[in-house]
């Protein structure tokens, strides 16, 4: 892959926040260039805003510690014009993580959610790429709900099933329904 992304984690100080930023601060087709969080930490090195709430395995990245954190609602427009994308994963109330969310897309900034808010929208694919990738082509009609160019929301399934679906949707060649 020839293109590395700048990204941004929207929700960087909770538990999949900072899943992320382990699973992505290594890696070679991303750079983490926006952590952002609730007012709370907003504005504090990252290490510093969150703290004894790191829960992973291995460290805090050095690349991410000195990080100084946005804030996730405040912060939409900044955010967008600094990544090519951000992926979200915050704790609030479906509402307000939909129309957080969907700030971003307007602002032209597409986001790949972790969260549930817009698992049942029906215009927002819901995506596990090695079984429906065809399942973006409604990206298009998402874009002309919201008015953008570029900005839209893809999200994944819920954890139990992207372990199990993999596993079970190749027996659906062969008519198995039970």
């Amino acid at each position: 892959m020839g293109k590395n992304y700048n990204v941004g984690i929207i929700g960087a100080t909770g538990m999949v926040g900072q899943r992320f930023i382990t699973l992505l601060s290594e890696h070679p087709w991303f750079n983490i260039k926006v952590l952002a969080a609730s007012s709370r930490s907003a504005g504090k090195p990252y290490e510093e805003a969150v703290g004894a709430k790191w829960c992973m395995d291995e460290d805090i990245p050095d690349a991410v510690k000195d990080m100084v954190v946005m804030n996730a609602t405040e912060d939409v427009e900044k955010i967008a014009s600094m990544v090519d994308f951000v992926f979200c994963a915050v704790d609030m109330k479906k509402d307000e993580i939909k129309a957080l969310e969907e700030r971003y897309a307007k602002a032209e900034c597409p986001v790949v959610s972790n969260n549930s808010a817009h698992r049942h929208t029906p215009d927002v694919p819901m995506v596990l790429p090695e079984l429906n990738p065809e399942h973006i082509e409604i990206i298009p009609s998402q874009r002309k709900r919201l008015g953008t160019k570029r900005g839209f929301i893809a999200v994944k399934p819920n954890c139990s099933l992207q372990g199990y679906v993999p596993a079970l949707f190749p027996l659906s060649k062969f008519g198995v329904k039970d």
